[in-house]
């Protein structure tokens, strides 16, 4: 992967990430901001707007099963075809695959502990991460102990760390 796909990834996961920790949203500026970025930069090297379109629909069409299941977001449907835009077909499906095995261990995780300690546990560590959250600690508390879904972000982060370290 060039240096520019990289850094693009990396510029649109943060800002994902962030977007969905704060306001549990990942918006549609933003993966469609990135997809029409890719499919530029893919046309500028010469890759084509199939390289980029390939890669976008290996992205979307097998987590929009996962969406019509209500198992996620449709923003998050959105942002794996931002990303299959970027990486391509192949990563982009090893890094759904991980996020669907973090999301999974973060289940198990959620299951195994008692709701009511989870719901503690949650709290606390929305406390101490408050200052991160940008003034927003009392509505992340709230969600903590609401046992509301956790934001997918949560397992798609991992899941890119491990997808790139195994590609170095």
């Amino acid at each position: 992967m060039e240096i520019v796909q990289i850094a693009a990834v990396i510029l649109f996961l943060s800002i994902a990430f962030i977007t969905d920790m704060k306001f549990q949203i990942i918006p549609n500026w933003l993966t469609l901001s990135s997809i029409t970025a890719a499919f530029i930069y893919h046309l500028s090297i010469g890759g084509g707007v199939g390289t980029a379109a390939a890669g976008a629909a290996a992205g979307f069409f097998p987590l929009l099963l996962l969406y019509l299941a209500r198992g996620i977001g449709a923003g998050d449907v959105k942002l794996f075809a931002a990303l299959g835009s970027w990486i391509g077909v192949w990563t982009v499906l090893q890094l759904m695959l991980y996020s669907i095995l973090y999301a999974g261990a973060i289940g198990v995780c959620l299951i195994v502990i008692n709701r009511a300690f989870g719901k503690r546990f949650a709290a606390g560590a929305v406390a101490m991460l408050g200052p991160a959250s940008g003034g927003r600690k009392l509505q992340w508390l709230q969600w903590a102990q609401s046992g509301k879904k956790f934001p997918f972000m949560l397992a798609v982060v991992p899941a890119a760390i491990t997808v790139w370290s195994m590609m170095s």
